[in-house]
């Protein structure tokens, strides 16, 4: 069988079983599994693939048709010029994560900010990303999840940031030194309530369901803590409905913003 008619069969397969953008997931997916970008497929359409090829392309399609995420059978994700490594132990960034981060970068200009605590960091995304962007600066990153903390060191390693980046298992601010101060707070956390989990794509409820993607429902609320900005309220994206100027409120935030960021279109 030629590459092509794998990479046409795998998205129709995808197609079938109600996965959005079935081919450019197949795409990926058949990179993967045979160590090439998706320009090296299209040159290599006619190549045929052996049975150890295909065997490999087959457990992991269906892995995929079982809805197991792709950037998780694949391992790793783009986030802002960064290739991060992805699994079970921390939700995949979104689109809207990386608008976020770009949205800093661009009105944190001048002047960068010297400290940044990253609340809620999951595998590290935001903090590595700034870091790479501000490389004066010195970063904390917090997470209630010890798994979570761990990818996100690993993630550290990998980007030349290890040595930059505190990693703190913290609920929030609870074990962030009472006497720090930062320039800039910022936090992409979960926000869906358990209604709207329960409405959400079968994606998105098991994502949420094993990491915590979720608020808890209606009055829960961001925690009190100790003003630790100096000068700069943090970024947040709301989702519309609890925009997160009671979160920069908390943490003493000067100058307070709530960004709507538009979702894009999900990741392959």
């Amino acid at each position: 069988m030629t590459l092509l008619e794998v990479i046409k069969k795998t998205g129709d397969f995808f197609d079938a079983k109600g996965i959005q953008n079935g081919r450019l997931n197949a795409e990926h997916l058949v990179g993967s599994a045979l160590k090439l970008k998706r320009m090296q497929l299209y040159l290599q359409f006619e190549r045929t693939l052996s049975d150890e090829e295909l065997d490999r392309i087959r457990q992991m399609a269906k892995r995929r048709g079982q809805r197991e995420p792709l950037q998780h059978i694949v391992g790793e994700v783009d986030f802002h010029g960064l290739k991060l490594k992805v699994d079970r132990r921390a939700l995949i960034p979104r689109p809207e994560t990386e608008r976020l981060v770009e949205i800093l970068i661009e009105r944190c200009a001048d002047p960068v900010p010297a400290r940044v605590l990253d609340l809620g960091t999951g595998g590290g995304a935001i903090a590595l990303a700034l870091a790479a962007a501000w490389t004066s600066a010195a970063f904390t990153a917090v997470d209630l999840s010890e798994e979570a903390l761990a990818l996100a060191r690993e993630n550290a390693a990998a980007a030349g940031h290890g040595d930059r980046v505190n990693f703190i298992c913290s609920d929030w601010f609870a074990q962030v030194e009472p006497a720090a101060r930062f320039d800039l707070v910022v936090a992409n956390p979960p926000y869906l309530t358990s209604e709207e989990t329960r409405g959400a794509s079968p994606r998105t409820r098991a994502c949420a369901d094993g990491r915590g993607g979720r608020d808890g429902g209606p009055g829960r609320d961001h925690p009190r803590s100790p003003r630790f900005s100096r000068t700069r309220g943090p970024g947040c994206p709301g989702n519309g409905n609890r925009p997160p100027r009671r979160a920069a409120k908390a943490c003493g935030g000067k100058r307070l913003q709530a960004e709507r960021v538009a979702e894009g279109p999900d990741r392959p």
